[in-house]
């Protein structure tokens, strides 16, 4: 293959994905009118709601998993930032370090994870579709640290954070979690 014919070659898959890009970047399609339902919809069903209550549009009702998500995220944000304070209070009390500065580094990166966390919570609870990523790597991370707490003998430690990490993984996934947060930013489409 030529120099010619592979670049033509790549150019035309960089080019589907940019198209496949646009698609997805697009705002959901507005719900049906509720008035437009069918009067046999308003039955109550075995739990007390509707059916049009129970297929409600993304942005009508939160579901549970995106309160659970966002505690989640919110409560591993409040985490590194307790252990922010404590580090920096160890570090201005004159524990001994190897580098001061790299220490000063630590501090500054557990600040700035816990007001990314804050953040990701924030932003998936208003539904937001960005912060789904967000979350979903804060979780990994948090089951890569987990696991080997577990098993290296401090059980209790490792189970506070594989199960929340677990839980907020598999409702990461839920259908009404991703209908409902896969509102767009606020910036203009690319292309």
């Amino acid at each position: 293959m030529s120099d010619a014919s592979h670049w033509l070659a790549a150019s035309s898959h960089l080019v589907d994905y940019v198209r496949y890009c646009a698609s997805v970047s697009r705002p959901p399609v507005d719900p049906p009118d509720p008035a437009e339902t069918p009067a046999e919809d308003s039955a109550p069903g075995p739990n007390g709601e509707t059916a049009a209550e129970s297929t409600e549009s993304p942005g009508a009702a939160r579901p549970v998993g995106i309160h659970v998500i966002a505690i989640i995220v919110a409560l591993e944000a409040t985490a590194l930032l307790l252990a922010a304070a404590w580090y920096g209070t160890q570090l201005l009390s004159g524990a001994p370090v190897l580098s001061f500065w790299g220490a000063v580094f630590t501090l500054g990166l557990l600040l700035a994870f816990s007001a990314w966390l804050f953040a990701v919570a924030r932003f998936l609870f208003r539904g937001y579709r960005w912060p789904r990523a967000g979350a979903l790597v804060a979780q990994l991370f948090v089951l890569t640290i987990g696991f080997p707490t577990l098993t290296g003998g401090y059980p209790l430690a490792g189970l506070a954070m594989l199960v929340p990490a677990a839980t907020g993984i598999i409702l990461l996934f839920d259908k009404r979690v991703i209908a409902f947060a896969s509102r767009p930013g606020g910036a203009p489409p690319a292309l």
